[in-house]
């Protein structure tokens, strides 16, 4: 990264990461989004770190970084999310006061980082989140996407299509005061998945705010078929299962609901023989899921909407799965605060020039 100017050193330093593996299709028109309509108070770097592309996506970057001098290309030879937004403030964020966090696959509003640092600046926040709307192309995206935006696919998750603002203890990663993200360790990448819940966890522990800007909305494009919809939230109750034994009570409701339904409903199936009543709770489920269905179907005045329920269930089941495979398979080890670690009041919150 160049070094600033003595006027830029004025400016409020931005950090602005995206990771990147096989988005060819997205990453430019990404990059432009992220570019439009600049704060005028800030100075900002982006860097792309990518995981092994081999679509065409480093191709791309390296063009566009060859016609501006605020675009930059790593390599992340971890491949995954977390690690490429450590290597990225760990190689250009020494005098960054912000590190935005964005998604090659993610459809961001006008004005996106401009909005984020009046919030984070207004909020007084060490973080602020924002919420997804998902949309889809394609009939079993769009029934993926519209169960997304319902309480079957989120179970009333803020950052799953809240509207409210307000501080919370999770939400969808958008942008973090540099001074909170490193003292909180940055991500643990050795997580896939789940990076951001556990992070959220960490910071919370020290005393770092989160701030949830309901009015600041991504669109995201959720998985176009089943098996990578399975695939997805497998990794991600994988993922969670490490995260509520490295934080011993942080798992919600609405999280431990998916795996006990999915304990009952089996236990219910293995024992009808003897006690048929127990299969009132696997009709009750799957009657759940054809209303899911129906209201989608109504509601959107589509056929596509009657796969909701297909939907809804893939996700159940697959993050259930994905969350017993790693109790019984990834070893995990409770997080504590060194003794000095707890964030002081004030200590990472900068004001905006």
């Amino acid at each position: 990264m160049s070094t600033p100017s003595s006027t830029d050193r004025t400016l409020q330093q931005v950090l602005v990461v995206i990771p990147t593996l096989n988005e060819a299709v997205t990453i430019r028109e990404v990059i432009e989004s992220l570019s439009s309509d600049l704060p005028s108070h800030a100075r900002i770097t982006f860097v792309v770190a990518d995981g092994g592309s081999h679509d065409g996506t480093v191709a791309c970057v390296q063009q566009l970084a060859a016609e501006r001098s605020d675009l930059h290309f790593i390599h992340n030879p971890h491949r995954i999310q977390s690690a490429a937004v450590n290597l990225a403030a760990s190689q250009f964020g020494y005098q960054a006061d912000v590190l935005v966090r964005c998604d090659a696959h993610s459809e961001y509003p006008v004005r996106f980082l401009a909005r984020l640092l009046q919030t984070l600046d207004s909020s007084q926040a060490d973080s602020v989140v924002v919420p997804m709307d998902s949309d889809g192309r394609h009939c079993f995206q769009k029934a993926v996407a519209w169960t997304s935006n319902t309480w079957a696919g989120t179970g009333g998750s803020a950052h799953r299509g809240g509207r409210k603002s307000g501080f919370v203890d999770h939400g969808h990663h958008a942008a973090f005061r540099m001074t909170a993200f490193q003292h909180a360790g940055g991500y643990d990448d050795s997580f896939t998945h789940n990076e951001d819940a556990e992070f959220d966890c960490r910071l919370g522990r020290l005393g770092g705010k989160v701030y949830l800007d309901a009015d600041i909305r991504l669109g995201y494009q959720p998985r176009s078929t089943m098996s990578g919809l399975a695939r997805q939230y497998f990794a991600y109750g994988r993922g969670r299962s490490r995260t509520v034994r490295k934080h011993p009570g942080s798992m919600r409701a609405r999280q431990l609901a998916v795996p006990a339904n999915l304990v009952f409903s089996a236990a219910a199936i293995a024992l009808c023989a003897w006690l048929p009543w127990l299969l009132l709770w696997p009709l009750a489920y799957l009657s759940a899921l054809i209303l899911t269905s129906l209201s989608l179907a109504l509601r959107h005045r589509s056929a596509c909407g009657l796969l909701g329920g297909i939907a809804a269930a893939i996700m159940h089941t697959s993050w259930a799965l994905g969350f017993f495979t790693g109790l019984a398979f990834v070893r995990e080890k409770p997080w504590e605060p060194g003794p000095t670690a707890m964030l002081r009041a004030g200590s990472t919150r900068a004001a905006t020039p």
